[in-house]
């Protein structure tokens, strides 16, 4: 019974491994996925915004207007 569970733990660990492994690869080939780009380009806009003085409210992903509260 030990030697099945240590089987499946070891081809479960081994997924695990092609799983991460497939990752770095398509990572490298085709670059960020698009939702990290959406993250990005949301996480520039807020900066961008209160660089130009926009008051942000932390509730809201985008930035608001200058002036506003």
């Amino acid at each position: 019974m030990a030697e099945i569970i240590n089987l499946n733990r070891a081809r479960k660990a081994q997924a695990r491994r092609e799983a991460e492994q497939r990752a770095t690869e398509n990572r490298t080939r085709f670059g960020r996925t698009k939702a990290q780009k959406r993250q990005d380009a949301a996480e520039s806009a807020h900066v961008q915004a209160s660089l130009n003085g926009a008051k942000l409210d932390p509730a809201k992903p985008e930035p608001g207007k200058p002036g506003q509260t």
